[in-house]
């Protein structure tokens, strides 16, 4: 008999952290595919954003409070703000894209995009999955799949800055958009971050 049973709703938790960043992900793809009432959807993204911060507040308070956890504590802690950080890049991109006055998104940045929607969309399938961590196969392929595409951010972003310079574009666009394919190749870090964490955990709980 189990007197103090583990608490599994942190892995509601998780889930629930994971379906919202992915939400975000989608506003911010439609963002720039359909790249017209900027401020309204940078908005939405904002209240995800918010969304994202309470549902973290509500993980480390109940971590706080919970004698026994499926995880360890730190990696708890460290899943839940690492999801909660790509998040917080997601916004950054939306809001720049407003308060810098982009005129279109370039393609260089919806070829970072589209590598960090799968990146999330990985990351969600292994969150979705940490559940059955007696059967680690597919976790860490998504966790592969999740560090293949952030060498592909990498290789993106420098390629992207690279012409920025050569164009001879003017130095406050290129300061622009340097910083928002930044701030998109680091969401794809964040999502790798995210990756090295379950990895972890599969390692210490398998």
């Amino acid at each position: 008999m189990k007197f103090f049973p583990k608490e599994e709703k942190f892995y509601d938790m998780f889930e629930k952290s994971s379906k919202n960043v992915l939400v975000g992900a989608m506003l911010l793809r439609d963002l720039l595919n359909n790249y017209t009432n900027v401020e309204e959807k940078g908005k939405k993204i904002k209240e995800i954003e918010h969304e994202g911060d309470k549902i973290t507040h509500e993980t480390v308070k109940k971590l706080n409070h919970t004698f026994i956890t499926p995880l360890d504590r730190e990696d708890i802690y460290a899943l839940i703000s690492k999801m909660d950080d790509v998040l917080d890049f997601i916004e950054a991109v939306s809001s720049r894209m407003f308060l810098y006055k982009v005129k279109t998104p370039t393609k260089e940045a919806h070829s970072l995009m589209e590598v960090l929607m799968k990146s999330i969309e990985e990351m969600d399938k292994a969150i979705c999955e940490l559940r059955n961590i007696k059967k680690p196969e597919a976790i860490l392929k998504y966790c592969i799949e999740i560090n293949t595409l952030e060498n592909k951010g990498d290789v993106i972003l420098r390629d992207a800055v690279a012409k920025l310079f050569e164009d001879g574009t003017d130095p406050i666009e290129v300061i622009k958009l340097k910083e928002i394919y930044e701030n998109l190749e680091t969401a794809i870090d964040r999502c790798e971050d995210v990756a090295n964490v379950i990895e972890g955990v599969v390692l210490k709980n398998a």
